[in-house]
């Protein structure tokens, strides 16, 4: 899979800022890089530990290309498992 440039940028320095909607609000906030696992596999995803609402959760990931976790859950960009971000580095 071939990775975008704010997807290689976010995971050369290990976290990125991203303007999320929250509350009808625009907020600065900082997602990680994380390693997670999920059925045997390992897999590299955007993390953060604040409340983002779903729809929010679903344009970062399709924005960065990468899967995106917060407090309340999880999501992938369309298309695409855990299994297609296994060997991120």
């Amino acid at each position: 899979m071939k990775l975008s440039e704010k997807a290689k940028f976010a995971i050369a320095n290990g976290s990125v800022k991203i303007r999320v909607k929250r509350s009808g609000m625009l907020q600065q906030m900082t997602f990680t890089i994380h390693k997670a696992t999920s059925s045997n596999i390992t897999y590299t995803e955007l993390y953060t530990e604040r409340l983002i609402d779903t729809s929010e959760l679903l344009r970062i990931a399709e924005e960065f290309g990468l899967p995106v976790h917060a407090q309340n859950g999880s999501a992938f960009p369309k298309g695409t498992s855990a299994s297609d971000f296994q060997v991120l580095e």
